[in-house]
């Protein structure tokens, strides 16, 4: 039997499930890239509201990109198990605050029409930092994206997040409609900020009366989120299904710890997220970089190593002396440039990251947190390095682990048939392996403007830092011998 509404008596006693009547739930949220985040975090705590007896905030979530999220989900009434795991205890509660799922291309019109529909309070984000369009090392909008230009030459029958917020909202103008609150949850600095300038310049190149009363009406708070969130395994179905008696194609496996802080600033009022543990707050910014740069940068850092010492998960690579010596290292950079939300110790911070990443219930990949580098870099280590340089203060474990990027990007360009999942995967392998010298790699990989921009090449402080990270760590013998090459 499958998981859905019909056989939701089925479930043991000891797993969770909703109790409120989920017929009864008004959809008021419509939330674009309903992915594995999504499902552990936001949905989670929405199901909180739910079980409080407040129904006026059901989701609709909508995978843009394919229908793999609709295709597990749909028949399942989007119901799913989500699995709460520590080192000796685990938890299991099947989530019922997603009320329609929708997803890929042929979908569309119909996300378009429910963020269209005036009982659309919402529309939240998870769509990570390709998702805007917005230059890394600018900030500006991508005008020459291929996405985006098809979107603004189709502006009613749009593809990408920006197209369909712009069209969603001149739609609700036309129509006298209050605007929805857009509110975005992924991991990006001033995230709020990001999205209101990647659809405030969308927007202007379509229709500039249209920009100009988003501006000045339209919120797009900024939220922190953080919870560690591996994908899904085989295992894991296996496991979840066994457990339930039941069929769950998609569970998410996650671990007990969850943060969510946001700014309290929506159009048309907003769930009580605090009954599942949400804190609402006017410091977005400092909670963001507290865990951008302690949480982020470090996972990062050891992702790219783990990848070259042949460590599969964050767990296995806490156990390698190389990898925990650098995060003590570069935690204690990031601590003396990091501005802390007020009441919070940095130390107790990072002490609470070490025993996370230590999580052996957890099958965190380090092959997926090494996606998508270029992305990453500038918020999660860059910021940092600029801070430090700026008040003239060496960063030698900031610019190795940069050196352990390289290194990660050399080994994938010498390495036949290896992949770089990375939006400028072509730019990075061609640097990256246009060369032998560890000197001309750093140049050349330095010399990506949309990741580096245009001081880091130059700056000779930083780049020595770099020659002696990046050969200190090609020395040791397990990355030396993950090198096709020697450097």
């Amino acid at each position: 039997m499958q998981l859905c509404n019909q056989n939701l008596n089925q479930l043991p006693a000891t797993v969770q499930r909703p109790l409120y009547e989920r017929s009864q739930v008004v959809p008021a949220i419509v939330h674009l890239g309903v992915g594995a985040f999504h499902r552990a975090h936001q949905a989670v705590m929405t199901d909180a509201v739910l079980a409080s007896g407040d129904l006026a905030w059901g989701i609709v979530g909508a995978g843009l990109m394919t229908t793999g999220t609709k295709d597990a989900l749909a028949p399942q009434d989007g119901l799913y198990t989500l699995v709460e795991r520590a080192a000796g205890s685990e938890k299991l509660h099947v989530i019922g605050s997603i009320v329609e799922v929708l997803g890929g291309a042929a979908d569309l019109a119909q996300v378009l029409e429910r963020m269209c529909a005036p009982g659309t309070r919402i529309v939240s984000l998870t769509v990570t930092e390709k998702g805007y369009y917005l230059d890394p090392a600018s900030g500006k909008l991508q005008l020459q994206a291929p996405a985006i230009q098809a979107d603004l030459a189709n502006p009613a029958t749009p593809r990408t997040i920006l197209g369909l917020i712009v069209q969603a909202l001149r739609h609700r103008k036309a129509n006298a409609i209050p605007p929805f609150t857009v509110l975005s949850c992924d991991n990006l600095p001033s995230n709020g900020k990001t999205a209101k300038a990647a659809v405030l310049a969308f927007a202007r190149e379509v229709d500039s009366e249209l920009a100009n009363w988003i501006e000045a009406r339209v919120s797009f708070p900024c939220s922190m989120v953080d919870r560690i969130t591996p994908a899904t395994t085989d295992a894991d179905r296996a496991y979840v299904n066994a457990q339930l008696g039941l069929q769950d194609a998609w569970p998410i496996v996650t671990e007990q710890f969850v943060q969510w802080v946001i700014e309290d600033n929506f159009t048309m009022g907003r769930p009580d997220w605090t009954l599942g543990g949400a804190v609402f707050s006017n410091e977005i910014e400092a909670w963001e970089d507290m865990k951008l740069r302690c949480l982020n940068g470090a996972h990062s850092t050891l992702a790219y190593l783990g990848q070259l010492t042949g460590r599969e998960t964050v767990a296995d690579a806490m156990q390698l002396p190389l990898i925990t010596g650098l995060l003590d290292a570069l935690w204690v950079e990031v601590r003396g440039v990091l501005k802390a939300p007020a009441g919070v110790d940095p130390a107790d911070y990072v002490e609470q990251l070490k025993l996370r990443f230590c999580n052996p219930a957890l099958k965190h990949r380090t092959a997926q947190i090494a996606m998508d580098g270029s992305q990453k870099l500038p918020q999660r280590m860059l910021s940092t390095l600029r801070e430090r340089l700026a008040a003239d203060l060496p960063s030698p474990a900031l610019a190795t682990a940069i050196a352990a990027w390289m290194l990660f990007a050399v080994k994938t360009a010498h390495t036949p048939g290896a992949v770089l999942n990375d939006p400028l995967s072509n730019d990075i392998l061609a640097q990256a392996g246009a060369s032998n010298d560890s000197t001309a790699i750093i140049d050349n990989l330095l010399g990506i403007h949309k990741i580096f921009g245009s001081d880091l090449k130059t700056n000779a402080r930083f780049k020595a830092e770099v020659l002696n990270g990046l050969r200190q760590l090609a020395a040791h013998p397990e990355v030396a011998a993950a090198l096709p090459l020697t450097l």
